[in-house]
């Protein structure tokens, strides 16, 4: 290619890349790059591969723990759960391409997740999301919220694994950035397990799955790693199109050429499509790589070798095979069905070598491309006001204590999630202890008669008005539900959903974020073994989302038949408060209702006094001797009875002495249980944590008793207000 043809500048700026990255680029390539390989660049370079705005944070997280069996840097991150086996995880984001188009953005982020998992070896078992949109009223937020929900089940359903647990929520920060985050999880034998790093010089490599089309082409880059403006609809062709049914049968073709000992290495192609997972693969195995684009199966036969390279279609996968082991290998890629082609070969260059029929279109340091984007030192200062604005008041002040408590399990963030999981399938593969909403934590049943738990949660309003305690608050929270099912964390994975990390207020969320994130990890000795880092989530006229860090967590327990509901379940069995739980209406459930604004900073917690009622919780659950256990979270004591009571079908009398009801009842803080069992029970439970019985279960209304006089709600009533999500899903 002369010269004259070469991309400028400004073709690399609208690309995504800075002047000073371009050049930098030119320095490290050994002059300017043509077509193909700035197209290369800048996918590799961009904020959604580099992470060069977050990575120099995440380093600081803790990783390391006696169960991990594979930290970060692989496809998702593995720990041991005993008896040969292991748990592989992981959460990311889809956000950007859900907003443009809202079905096929969360469908293919099932599709992605899914494949880091059976990348490693591992058998899929379950999926959860986390998902955020504006408040419901809106046209916009109405859509965004069908379409994706529908996409998931569509995905999740069709390839045949459960959606086992998950979150909604609508804030008005979210209404131009919706997030859709999914988790997934699955099993497979230790030494089953297959890494990414390509090695062997002389081996083939192998692309194998649906053909390559022009669907997400220039995905990593022009969505991830942008705000959005006015013209949205412009990038609808960005966003890959799934095809559940052939992930399937990739699935399947997969785990059974890792079962046979046939691949050397095996990678998903996800964001930049064969460019990511080619040059990740020669990097994690210090080897080069030479690729034939005119070998790739295309569905479009007039592709450019640009394209070919950088396109994010889906259910693909790329491994490598010693050369005896090919032909057994495209036998078993026929046997399912499945497009198999050897494209390539390993060198020992150094360098990633692009060919079309023979002839050298493409040339790059493999570390180049992988390993010298500059990372960057954040600038954070934290804002001198608040940077969102109050929500409208859905409530009057003043209002009734049965009224407000009506309002909030009413309210969308806090009415029940049936209608919504009503979509999914939740039972398929026949693990599924307990249906999402009947506890705390999702539980999947193992041979051995354990079981494992996981659970998904985030608070982005409360993250905003203390990024570093609102995220110590999320994963306790992610922890207590754990603990509510009898399951000790095995490891954590995040993804950390945020504005542009360019400005210096965002900067700050991040930065104070991460530290709360590490801090709390340590200690409940929670190593961190993945995950995801979304930033850019900011329109050029709604702002920036929340900050909205999102943390699974997945646990062992010993014996799946133990883990607690939620629900009351037997009349006369006493109702306890445990926990070091201090309420506060701060940045609560209720002060959005009634219109306040953030406030600036939350109450600190005494972390290790949480970790000790956590580790009580866990070992009355394991006992076999509680009736239910539930955290308190978002709403407050109140709405978790209401919550305890609408789930077992029964009512309950208790008595909350405090001098000012509205904290006591409505109130939020981490660290809280209401328990119900055998009085004699609660009483042993209370010489390990702070532990007050406060009433007992039975007839058909929730009776609190409290400083001012009764609140009381019928069962029938609380009902009713929580179903009020079911006009979403008619």
């Amino acid at each position: 290619m002369s010269s004259a043809t070469l991309p400028s500048l400004q073709d690399a700026l609208a690309l995504g890349l800075t002047h000073a990255e371009y050049e930098l680029i030119c320095e490290k390539h050994g002059g300017p790059p043509n077509r193909l390989e700035l197209a290369m660049y800048s996918l590799l370079w961009s904020e959604h591969c580099a992470y060069k705005h977050s990575k120099k944070l995440l380093r600081t997280l803790p990783t390391e723990g006696p169960t991990v069996v594979m930290g970060p840097g692989e496809n998702a991150g593995v720990v041991d759960v005993g008896g040969g086996l292991v748990c592989a995880f992981k959460v990311e984001s889809h956000n950007h391409p859900s907003a443009v188009e809202p079905f096929q953005g969360a469908a293919t982020g099932v599709g992605g997740i899914l494949r880091d998992i059976f990348a490693l070896g591992a058998r899929p078992i379950a999926v959860l999301n986390s998902l955020r949109f504006g408040e419901p009223s809106s046209e916009r937020s109405r859509y965004l919220l069908d379409h994706a929900v529908s996409g998931i089940g569509h995905y999740g359903n069709s390839i045949g694994v459960p959606t086992v647990g998950g979150e909604v929520y609508f804030e008005g920060p979210y209404e131009q950035n919706c997030l859709v985050n999914a988790m997934a999880l699955g099993l497979c034998a230790r030494e089953q397990i297959v890494r990414s790093a390509a090695s062997g010089v002389g081996n083939l490599v192998v692309l194998f799955g649906a053909r390559t089309g022009r669907d997400g082409i220039g995905g990593a880059s022009v969505l991830a790693s942008a705000e959005f403006g006015e013209a949205d609809e412009d990038k609808r062709p960005t966003v890959q199109v799934g095809d559940p049914f052939e992930e399937s049968k990739l699935l399947e073709c997969s785990l059974e050429l890792v079962a046979a000992g046939l691949l050397v290495c095996l990678q998903d192609l996800g964001a930049a499509g064969l460019t990511s997972s080619a040059a990740e693969m020669a990097s994690k195995g210090g080897v080069g790589l030479d690729l034939h684009v005119d070998r790739v199966p295309l569905r479009e036969a007039d592709m450019e070798p640009f394209e070919v390279m950088v396109s994010e279609s889906q259910e693909r996968m790329l491994c490598v095979v010693e050369p005896k082991n090919v032909p057994m290998v495209l036998e078993l890629c026929e046997k399912w069905e499945v497009n198999a082609s050897a494209i390539g070969q390993v060198t020992d260059s150094g360098r990633i070598r692009v060919f079309q029929a023979e002839r050298l279109i493409g040339d790059m340091p493999v570390v180049a491309l992988v390993d010298e984007c500059p990372l960057y030192d954040l600038e954070p200062a934290k804002p001198q006001r608040q940077l969102y604005a109050p929500s409208r008041p859905t409530l009057e002040r003043g209002a009734s204590l049965a009224r407000t408590l009506l309002a909030l399990i009413g309210s969308p963030n806090l009415a029940s999630r049936r209608p919504l999981f009503e979509q999914y399938d939740s039972i398929v593969q026949s693990r599924t202890v307990a249906r999402p909403g009947q506890a705390d934590a999702a539980v999947l049943k193992l041979a051995d008669g354990g079981a494992l738990a996981v659970s998904i949660d985030g608070n982005g309003r409360r993250v905003a008005a203390d990024p570093y305690w609102g995220t110590v608050a999320v994963v306790l929270e992610c922890a207590a539900n754990l603990a509510c099912v009898g399951a000790q964390p095995l490891g954590a994975t995040n993804n950390l959903n945020f504005g542009n990390p360019e400005k210096p207020h965002i900067a700050w969320q991040l930065t104070e974020a991460v530290r709360g994130l590490g801090d709390a990890c340590r200690a409940l000795q929670t190593p961190i073994v993945g995950g995801n880092v979304s930033l850019y989530n900011e329109a050029a006229q709604g702002g920036p989302i929340y900050p909205t860090p999102v943390i699974g967590m997945v646990g062992r327990m010993p014996d799946a038949s133990r883990a607690c509901g939620l629900g009351f379940r037997r009349e006369g069995d006493a109702i306890a408060l445990a926990g070091e739980f201090k309420p506060s209406l701060a940045a609560s459930e209720l002060a959005k209702l009634l219109g306040e604004e953030l406030p600036d900073g939350l109450p600190e917690i005494e972390i290790d006094l949480v970790a000790v009622s956590l580790l009580a919780v866990r070992e009355a659950v394991r006992s076999g001797e509680l009736s239910s256990a539930h955290d308190i979270a978002e709403g407050g004591l109140a709405v978790a009875l209401s919550e305890c009571c609408l789930a077992g079908g029964v009512g309950a009398r208790v008595t909350v002495p405090a001098a000012e009801p509205l904290s006591a009842l409505f109130g939020e803080a981490a660290g809280g249980f209401v328990l119900s069992g055998p009085a004699d029970v609660l009483e042993r439970l209370g010489t390990s944590t702070n532990l007050r019985v406060i009433g007992e279960v039975g007839g058909q209304t929730l009776q609190i008793e409290h400083s001012d006089g009764l609140l009381e709600c019928s069962l029938e009533q609380m009902m009713q207000a929580s179903g009020s999500l079911g006009e979403l899903f008619p």
